[in-house]
């Protein structure tokens, strides 16, 4: 009881933003409920500076019912796919994950950068944002302030991307009969599970796909987000090296803390799905689970926009934003590139 009295209005507030949204996003689907729900909390936000009782449940909201999202659209996925899907798009993922953390570290000398928020940004633009920023953190010894910079860098770009990356998509020429190629796109380029899901839906709500991108965008995300583990067991062997030379104390890796694992929670929904299909149920049963994630994700978006503040971040962050910046285009060309050299374009 005492956790509902402590997110409950604030998950409430969240409802009540995505419920409008949902509904304009499917009578508007260029613009599709997901950024409508980002808009809407961002608006919100610069007059309600104190959220007081409710930002525990906004704070559960962005995190927690993006994650039951993720969870519900494995119910419906057959595990075949996943893993087909997955495996084709690992050779773009090692691509721009390495971009941009060369990027990264070739911005940090250049523009003289503290190390730890230039490896944050790094880690959050090529991986999965705040998941891989939270991760990363205890094992660079990052303080609060480093870690709230990258993240509010990360956040910034998450927020342009669920917004202009569908219209670019439909710009560039991207296939509007079928939602691979721009899920693809989407789940390679954009940083953060959230933003990705956005654009997924509002991309699928343009071209009546279903949730035919959503799919595709989610698989190749979480495939994207298990490089959390190489990355931050490679940084705490660093920093322990590092350590070990100062003759001072480390933070050593720690699995559980660096996987995610609502993943395992959406291989699992797929394998029932795979099992019930094989034994005779019809797909249109998981189609309700569906509806429910695509709600969902509405409404972790507007608990995202609520978190927001762009004006702060644009007065305090110019070298860190410049870096993002960098980042995320490298990300988003090279993906574009590797689309159009393995023929998925």
């Amino acid at each position: 009881m005492n956790g509902i009295k402590k997110t409950g209005p604030g998950i409430l507030v969240c409802f009540a933003l995505a419920v409008p949204a949902w509904l304009l996003g499917k009578r508007f689907p260029l613009i599709g409920g997901a950024v409508l729900a980002i808009l809407g909390g961002m608006l919100l936000t610069m007059v309600w500076t104190n959220k007081g009782r409710a930002e525990a449940g906004i704070r559960f909201t962005s995190k927690y019912v993006l994650q039951a999202a993720v969870v519900l659209l494995g119910f419906g996925l057959n595990l075949g796919v996943i893993l087909k899907t997955g495996r084709q798009s690992l050779p773009i993922i090692v691509c721009t994950i390495a971009t941009a953390l060369l990027l990264a570290w070739g911005l940090q000398r250049a523009l003289r950068i503290s190390g730890n928020i230039a490896t944050l940004v790094g880690v959050g633009s090529s991986i999965c944002g705040g998941s891989a920023i939270a991760a990363t953190a205890p094992v660079i010894d990052a303080n609060d302030d480093e870690v709230a910079q990258a993240i509010s860098v990360i956040f910034f770009f998450n927020v342009l991307a669920a917004i202009f990356f569908p219209i670019l998509g439909r710009v560039l020429g991207f296939d509007t009969g079928s939602g691979t190629a721009f899920g693809v796109f989407a789940g390679t380029a954009i940083n953060d599970t959230s933003s990705v899901t956005a654009a997924a839906s509002t991309w699928d709500s343009m071209w009546k796909l279903g949730t035919d991108t959503l799919d595709t965008a989610v698989t190749v995300k979480l495939t994207r987000t298990l490089a959390i583990i190489p990355i931050t067991l490679a940084l705490s062997v660093y920093r322990a090296k590092q350590a070990a030379k100062a003759g001072g104390e480390q933070n050593g890796f720690q699995l559980r803390r660096a996987f995610p694992m609502f993943i395992l929670y959406f291989i699992l929904a797929a394998l029932i799905t795979t099992v019930a299909l094989q034994a005779g149920v019809s797909s249109a049963a998981f189609r309700p689970l569906k509806e429910l994630s695509k709600f969902c994700i509405v409404m972790a978006m507007a608990a995202i926009g609520l978190n927001s503040n762009v004006v702060k971040l644009i007065r305090s962050g110019g070298k860190p934003l410049l870096l993002g910046a960098v980042c995320w285009a490298g990300i988003t060309c090279v993906s574009l590139l590797m689309q159009q050299f393995m023929g998925l374009r």
